[in-house]
């Protein structure tokens, strides 16, 4: 039954202890703590806490009003709702604030760099590291520069010399200002490409076809890396370029096979120039080694006959001082060496009889070669020893023919 319901004695169980009876006046002796329907017991008495009062100092601390006390009045019986509403309330708000300043912390890794927005207006750049900011109001944005990204183009394009080539690029970038690349541009990955576009045509379109298909490819990369880069730096996209390769540069399908056979008449003719110029190194120094050697030569045949015609005029000079002691010594012995000069360059002898029609034949080279069976091994020493031996066969020759020559003469 109610606690307000007749019958019940005006029992009221928000009382603290006071109990009225049917007369109107206070018993405080025995009836205050059977009267309590939440069972209360005295302050003296120990026991567990109550649960009233714990959950009232958990409002007060929340700053909730208790709801007001009375036997009767309406407004008492609403006070436990309120309180259970304003805490809820209070303990929402809490958890709502601490879930949005927790949702604030992110970590920038250390090849990120943070772009913040703070509502939509750029604010800062932060660097690696933990970092806080309000959520809903700042709006951060990552970029890794140090990821080095890639971008391949090929085209055909026209030469200064008017012909068509194909030429493909691989361009490796990377985003130096995260600002810019996030900011500045809308799509700097479009906008790249349209560079590399440009730069390339330009780069292209001033070159002649052989030069870009041959050697001049290296010169094509850095002159298009000079420029792309100038145009990224005007457009503001924040991007580096690192590196351009040309990956290939070959004429169009239709005429391929004709550029093959210019291309390889053009190897051909770098080949030969090759074997040429090899052989030029090889014949110069060969030919500069002879002459240095003939001319060594002609040094010494000059210096040889110097000497020599020295040596002669000397002995020349030598002998007329013999000439003058002793005539017809000088005579008979300057005879006699020259007939032996004569006798040694010659291999035959005709000698003209005097008082006779015949003339002589002496073949000194049958008689020579019969001396040179019997001693094979003699020295030119030794037939120079054997010349008087010769001259003397020859007078005697002479001498015997001379002999029949008269007795057949005189028959």
């Amino acid at each position: 039954m109610a606690w307000n319901e007749p019958g019940n004695n005006d029992k009221d169980p928000w009382n603290s202890g006071k109990d009225r009876n049917s007369s109107g006046k206070s018993d405080t002796d025995n009836n205050a703590p059977e009267n309590d329907p939440w069972g209360r017991k005295k302050q003296n008495e120990q026991g567990p806490p109550d649960l009233d009062e714990a959950f009232g100092k958990l409002m007060e601390m929340l700053g909730v009003k208790k709801g007001g006390r009375g036997g009767g009045s309406s407004g008492g019986g609403n006070g436990l709702p309120g309180k259970f509403g304003g805490g809820i309330v209070t303990i929402a708000i809490i958890g709502l604030l601490g879930l949005w300043g927790a949702s604030g912390v992110y970590q920038v890794d250390q090849q990120e760099r943070g772009v913040v927005l703070r509502l939509g207006k750029y604010y800062e750049t932060v660097m690696p590291g933990l970092h806080w900011n309000p959520p809903m109001i700042d709006l951060v944005s990552k970029v890794n520069v140090t990821k080095v990204r890639s971008h391949d183009h090929k085209a055909l394009m026209l030469t200064v010399d008017e012909a068509i080539v194909e030429v493909g690029v691989s361009v490796q970038y990377s985003v130096s200002e995260p600002k810019n690349y996030l900011l500045n541009v809308r799509n700097p990955e479009d906008s790249l490409a349209q560079a590399v576009e440009s730069a390339l045509r330009h780069v292209v379109g001033s070159s002649e076809m052989d030069q870009i298909l041959t050697e001049g490819r290296e010169l094509l990369a850095d002159d298009v890396k000079t420029r792309l880069q100038n145009y990224i730096n005007v457009y503001g996209t924040g991007l580096l370029i690192s590196k351009v390769n040309v990956e290939n540069t070959q004429a169009p399908t239709q005429v391929q096979e004709a550029f093959d056979d210019v291309i390889k008449a053009k190897e051909d003719e770098q080949r030969v120039r090759n074997e040429a110029e090899s052989y030029a190194n090889g014949i110069i120094p060969e030919a500069r080694g002879r002459a240095q050697r003939i001319r060594e030569e002609a040094e010494a045949y000059r210096s040889e006959v110097v000497a020599r015609a020295s040596g002669q005029a000397d002995r020349f000079d030598r002998l007329y001082q013999e000439y003058l002691k002793a005539p017809e010594v000088t005579k008979r012995r300057l005879y006699i060496e020259t007939i032996e000069e004569v006798y040694a360059n010659s291999s035959k002898v005709v000698v003209d009889v005097e008082g006779g029609n015949n003339m002589m034949y002496l073949p000194l080279d049958k008689i020579m070669s019969n001396k040179t069976a019997e001693s094979s091994t003699a020295s030119s020493s030794v037939l120079s020893s054997n010349i008087g031996n010769i001259t003397d066969q020859v007078i005697d020759e002479i001498r015997k023919r001379q002999g029949v020559t008269r007795r057949e003469g005189r028959n």
